[in-house]
This record gives C-alpha cells, structure tokens and sequence, in this order.
C-alpha cells in the first residue's frame, strides 16, 4: 500500500467452490477474516464438518497493506498446496481473506502439477461465488477531553461522519473514533486545535 492508498478488496461474507479431478474432490471455502484467531476457528470447524477428508489446506492474507499472509499444505506435497491457493488471493489483490481447500482423496495420485491445478481451481470457484468489495483503511484514535470541549468534539465527529465507539462520558470524557487513513492529519488537527483535547493513535484497519 503506497502513502496515498486507503483501500483495499476483500470479499463481504463466505462463498463455496468446487473442483473434481479423476476421483478427489476439492471443496473452497473463502472467508473475511482479520485475526488468526477467526482463521483457527474457521479451519477447525472445518475439519469438524469434514471430519474424513483427507486435507485441509490454506492460505490467509491480512492487513491493509497486505504484507501478512501464511499457507499450509497440510501433508500435500510442498509448494502444491497452500501456494496456489495463495496466487488466487494475490492475483485479485485481495486482503483481510482466508481460503481453505478440503480435499477428498479419489484414489488415484495426480502428480504435483495435478494438485497445483485442483488447488488453484478450488480456490478461484469459491472466489468466482464471492462477492468483492472495497473498503476504506481506517485509524482508530481515543479522544480524551473536558466536560467543557464536548460540544466542539461531538461537532467534529458529526461533521466528518466519523465512527465512534467506548463512550465514557464523566467528568474527564473519552471516546474512540475511526477515522479514514486520508483523512486523518485534517481531523486529528481539528480535534487538536480544541482545548484540553488529548488523541491517542490505537490502531490502522
């Protein structure tokens, strides 16, 4: 993601794929994640539901700037596997996504260039199925403030329809709020230029 990019593509919800190859049938199943916490629990719910499959294969892409992503082969042949999986998510710029192949073994091998294939297939039917949207980058920042500046900081946050979140209203006030990534040196410097305002950065999702 270079400096003035505040978007990225994901998919909205879940979507299925299939692809059969000489007996072995690969199941795709895309999903939106954004921790590896949801990953685990999507792959072990997975292996619950398709409990006599042979391989449960994956690859997830995470972040804004796409820079973190794991595959795993799950005692497929290396390389043949989670790699191709991973070329489908690259190869529609996705992010914030995982894909797990659940491979039903027909009896017959089919060789590493077969498998790369059946992966890859699995994986572009449940993206085909997907729906892509856009999304905007965001910063999260906690606004600390006196009970005097409510006025100016809630005008501010309605003006720039931002998203807040952990309202705690007493006599020291703060609020989380969400802000778009181009956007923000122009409206933390409003909310900086109120007296007594405090802001925090958290985080960039």
């Amino acid at each position: 993601m270079n400096l003035f990019e505040d978007t990225y593509f994901t998919i909205s919800k879940p979507s299925e794929g299939i692809f059969r190859d000489r007996g072995s049938k690969f199941l795709g199943f895309a999903f939106p994640v954004k921790t590896e916490e949801e990953v685990k629990a999507h792959v072990q719910h997975l292996k619950k539901e398709h409990f006599s499959a042979r391989h449960h294969c994956t690859a997830f892409r995470m972040g804004p700037d796409k820079q973190f992503f794991r595959v795993n082969d799950d005692g497929e042949p290396s390389g043949t596997a989670g790699r191709p999986i991973l070329g489908q998510i690259q190869s529609r710029d996705l992010t914030n996504i995982l894909i797990v192949v659940v491979r039903y073994f027909g009896g017959t091998l089919l060789g590493v260039g077969g498998l790369i294939n059946a992966y890859k297939q699995a994986a572009t039917d449940a993206l085909e199925h997907a729906e892509i949207v856009e999304k905007t980058v965001n910063e999260q920042y906690r606004i600390q403030f006196g009970y005097d500046s409510m006025n100016d900081v809630m005008k501010i946050i309605k003006d720039n329809d931002l998203i807040q979140s952990k309202q705690d209203f007493g006599l020291d006030c703060s609020l989380e709020v969400s802000v778009r990534k181009g956007d923000t040196d122009r409206v933390i410097g409003l909310f900086r230029k109120v007296n007594d305002v405090k802001v925090d950065y958290l985080k960039t999702e």
